[in-house]
C-alpha cells in the first residue's frame, strides 16, 4: 500500500494550492478518504473526508469554505483545493485512507487505516 502526498510549497496568504495523493496497493473506491495537517508540538487535525459511498464530504471548521476534497477513482488519486490560504494553515499535509463507512470519528486519525507521507504547505503573510 503507497498513499503518495505531492502539490506542497510556499505562497501567500490569500493564494491558493491544490494537494494531489496518489495511491496503489488496495481497492481506492472501497475507502474513505481524508487530509490531515499537524504543526510541531501539536496533534495531527483532521480537516477534510469524502465517503466510500455516498460521496459526502466534511470538513473541520477551521478550513470549512475554502478548502474542498475530491477523488478521482478512476485514477486512484484523491485531491485538496485549497483556497484563500492564512498563516495559519501552515503545516505538513497528510492524506490517509479508510476502510470504514462515513461517521462521526471521521476527523480523528485511528478512523484511518494508510498514510501518506506529507508534503509541507507555507502560507506568509
Amino acid at each position: 500500500v503507497q498513499l503518495q502526498a505531492s502539490g506542497g510549497g510556499s505562497v501567500q496568504a490569500g493564494e491558493s494550492l491544490r494537494l494531489s495523493c496518489a495511491t496503489s496497493g488496495f481497492t481506492f473506491a472501497d475507502y474513505s478518504i481524508g487530509w490531515f495537517r499537524q504543526v510541531p508540538g501539536k496533534d495531527r487535525e483532521g480537516i477534510a473526508c469524502i465517503g466510500k459511498s455516498d460521496g459526502r464530504s466534511n470538513y473541520g471548521n477551521s478550513v470549512k469554505g475554502r478548502f474542498a476534497i475530491s477523488r478521482d477513482n478512476a485514477n486512484n488519486t484523491m485531491y485538496l483545493q485549497m483556497d484563500m490560504l492564512r498563516p495559519e494553515d501552515t503545516a505538513v499535509y497528510y492524506c490517509a485512507a479508510s476502510n470504514n463507512l462515513w461517521d462521526r470519528t471521521w476527523y480523528k486519525p485511528g478512523f484511518y487505516d494508510y498514510w501518506g507521507q506529507g508534503t509541507l504547505v507555507t502560507v506568509s503573510s
